[in-house]
């Protein structure tokens, strides 16, 4: 699959999954209304649960909405950004954390009305560093300034140390988890990585939610659940009922 194929919210804006998406950044609206969500976090547990492919749908239908948007891809080790809106990822953030580039000389736009780009630009040898340094926390405070929200696409959380990093100075976190590819354990491990410095985990989008039509499954970028009660309950039926799929396999084979 073309990873630009992933931009439902921009190539298909009737679709359900749009509305779900719209649904998403709606929730973020309201989700704390005396102190306004605009520097917004996604990261996942484990890498290919789609946190690029929720953060890049977020920002379309953000700058959809009007507000004025930049996506960047702080996954200074394994960036998607880049492919996800077909532009070249010759400079980006690196180059501004580096060489002193503005703003201005590498961010991209894909004709997305309000919507920037900046991609993550050359990979580093020491992406925590550059992302726990001064100068990428004045970075964000001079685009605080000039666009309504900011999504930020960082690595996994549940291994690597950079999703936490950017947590700290960031508005609010959002947790991807990919249904029956992920434990429930390895997603509380995320959360209390990004709890431990005081994240604001804003909810967990379950991605990749097998549901049935018309006789046949598909699949489905689709729920945001905040990432208390409902969220846990949601990961909790979805390991169970990955739990009876392998019981039923394994009773068949025993069986045959």
């Amino acid at each position: 699959m073309n990873p630009s194929d992933s931009l439902i919210a921009l190539h298909n804006s009737r679709s359900p999954i749009t509305e779900t998406f719209r649904m998403l950044r709606t929730n973020i609206q309201f989700s704390s209304l005396d102190k306004p969500i605009k520097t917004i976090l996604v990261t996942s547990t484990i890498p290919s649960e789609g946190k690029s492919t929720i953060a890049a749908n977020l920002a379309v239908v953000m700058a959809q909405a009007g507000s004025k948007v930049i996506i960047v891809d702080a996954d200074l080790r394994k960036p998607n950004v880049h492919k996800m809106f077909g532009v070249i990822n010759k400079v980006g953030l690196t180059n501004i954390l580096v060489e002193n580039k503005e703003l201005e000389q590498v961010v991209k736009k894909d004709g997305v009305e309000n919507l920037d780009i900046l991609t993550s630009g050359p990979i580093p040898p020491n992406p925590a560093e550059l992302l726990s340094s001064n100068k990428f926390a004045t970075f964000l405070d001079t685009i605080r300034q000039m666009y309504d929200y900011i999504i930020i696409d960082t690595p996994p959380s549940s291994s690597l140390t950079d999703a936490a990093i950017v947590s700290r100075i960031v508005d609010g976190v959002i947790l991807v988890a990919s249904a029956g590819e992920v434990d429930i354990e390895a997603v509380q491990r995320s959360k209390e990585n990004l709890k431990n410095v005081n994240a604001n985990i804003l909810g967990v989008v379950l991605n990749k939610v097998k549901r049935k039509t018309s006789g046949y499954y598909y699949y489905y970028y689709n729920y945001y659940y905040y990432y208390n009660d409902e969220g846990e309950k949601e990961l909790r039926k979805t390991k169970k009922r990955k739990m009876r799929e392998e019981n039923d396999r394994s009773a068949l084979s025993s069986n045959a």
